[in-house]
């Protein structure tokens, strides 16, 4: 009984090596592990691009806020300093009214308002 069940053992163990992966399979194995390295390869440098890409973006959108800042800055304090260099010297602030028409009387009309029509 030993003896039958060590040749089934021995021939079971020699069975699983036969029936182990050929050479084309292994291949295969190889070219697919190879094509999957690969396409990961490219999704990683894809995101690494959008990641790059925004980044790039994010920082161009400071830069501006902050260029947008100093210019605004940069027009309040122009405008304060016209307004230092434009205040009237003396006397009032208020405009001259125009001088009043004057009317004559008499002279064929002339002198009524409207009558120039």
């Amino acid at each position: 009984m030993k003896k039958i069940f060590s040749f089934v053992a021995i021939a079971a163990m020699t069975s699983l090596v036969a029936c182990g992966p050929s050479a084309e399979a292994i291949a295969k194995l190889k070219a697919d592990s190879t094509a999957n390295a690969d396409s990961l390869a490219a999704i990683a440098n894809a995101a690494m691009e959008k990641a790059k890409a925004d980044s790039t973006r994010m920082a161009d959108s400071i830069a501006a806020i902050e260029n947008a800042a100093k210019m605004k800055a940069d027009s309040i304090r122009m405008a304060d300093s016209l307004a230092k260099v434009k205040k009237p010297s003396g006397g009032s602030s208020k405009p001259k009214a125009p001088a009043a028409p004057k009317i004559v009387p008499g002279g064929n009309g002339k002198g009524r308002p409207g009558a120039n029509k």
